[in-house]
């Protein structure tokens, strides 16, 4: 693959409810900051790829409120109705088209302007599935009962998933959720859809993110040391929720050995320092670890026990607090790309892992993770 490279980032403050900001003021404010970061003016920007959704914002054509705002007048502007992960892959191909030297990719959300369970109800079939009234909340508890079932794994051991990332969150300014909470109080905590209780369960967040994405001639321009995409992959497995094995994750499973042969990567457990993935849900962490390859079907749960997973320990995942501790939906999986490129470049203030030089991103699609993303960064 051709160099391609980060060179800047902005985020806003992920926050439940961002009453005085609109979705342009979101975007704008992201964009200024991924300029600045880069030392680049928006002149420099050759296009841009926006991350929005019609039913989320509660219009036709949603990437028509911010397209001002992130300086898209007299570029092409295309959108992604998906995660920002998603977004960030078509960026990298739009520049790998060699069309562009240089993509702003932007994400936005306001979850809390919006009726998520109706709306997540939306994307199951509207046939069979959507008049079960199934949500991402209640599909996701399917999921976990088949994970759980199928490998012994505890309510326990995805409690602690929540405590490390919320514990985490209180080292990143930027987190929706920063607690300090125990086993039992996640165990303890409000029911939601068995076997999933309120802290299981990533919190309602608004926010917004951007990365710029360059060539190799454009990103030595640039501020700031590249943060270099040394691979990437993504697949999605089947739509409905029946055909599916919901306690593996098959397409993760091709999505990230796809992107560690385009890196180079061997032994991911190795050679990569920290892993930012998308733990929409408590167990999700510990389905996805064991899909990414970094211990065997079933075995995620025993890292809890050894702390492995903890900031700090042999495998530092989430040390920014995750999703489960800011959750502005479309813009989730591109804030794990913003994490992974402040780890590289050494800039990730208090929750730092020393030492950083490759790190992954990860991001989702679709009921259950039906979609995956893989992006590996590094110097």
């Amino acid at each position: 693959m051709d160099k391609v490279a980060i060179v800047g980032v902005g985020q806003t403050k992920y926050e439940r409810r961002k009453k005085d900001d609109s979705f342009a003021e979101m975007v704008y404010e992201v964009t200024v900051k991924a300029l600045e970061d880069a030392g680049l003016t928006v002149k420099d920007i050759e296009n841009v790829v926006s991350v929005s959704n019609d039913f989320w914002d509660g219009r036709t054509i949603s990437s028509m409120a911010i397209q001002d705002a992130c300086g898209s007048r007299h570029k092409d502007i295309s959108t992604v109705e998906g995660d920002g992960l998603f977004g960030a892959l078509y960026g990298l191909m739009r520049v790998l088209s060699g069309s562009f030297g240089t993509t702003l990719v932007v994400a936005h959300n306001k979850p809390s302007e919006s009726r998520m369970p109706l709306i997540t109800n939306g994307m199951f079939d509207p046939l069979y599935a959507r008049a079960l009234g199934l949500d991402s909340i209640s599909s996701s508890a399917l999921q976990a009962r088949a994970y759980m079932d199928a490998f012994g794994i505890t309510a326990e051991q995805c409690a602690r998933v929540s405590v490390k990332n919320h514990g985490n969150a209180r080292r990143n300014p930027l987190a929706h959720l920063p607690l300090e909470i125990t086993v039992e109080d996640v165990l303890k905590s409000r029911p939601l859809s068995d076997p999933l209780k309120l802290l299981d369960v990533s919190p309602i967040s608004d926010g917004a993110a951007a990365v710029i994405v360059a060539n190799e001639k454009s990103a030595v321009k640039a501020k700031k040391k590249p943060v270099w995409i040394k691979g990437v992959g993504h697949c999605s497995d089947a739509y409905h929720l029946g055909d599916r094995d919901l306690a593996r994750s098959p397409a993760l499973v091709a999505a990230s050995r796809k992107a560690y042969a385009m890196a180079g990567i061997k032994d991911p457990a190795v050679e990569i320092d920290v892993v930012e993935l998308y733990d929409a849900f408590s167990y999700m962490e510990l389905m996805w670890l064991e899909g990414l390859g970094f211990c065997a079907e079933g075995g995620a749960g025993a890292l809890t026990e050894r702390g492995v997973t903890a900031l700090g320990g042999d495998l530092p995942v989430n040390p920014s607090g995750g999703v489960l501790s800011a959750h502005a939906v479309l813009v989730a999986g591109l804030a794990r790309l913003i994490e992974a490129v402040l780890q590289v470049r050494g800039e990730a203030g208090e929750h730092q892992v020393s030492g950083c030089r490759t790190a992954l991103a990860h991001g989702i699609n679709g009921p259950c993770g039906q979609g995956h993303c893989v992006m590996i960064v590094g110097e």
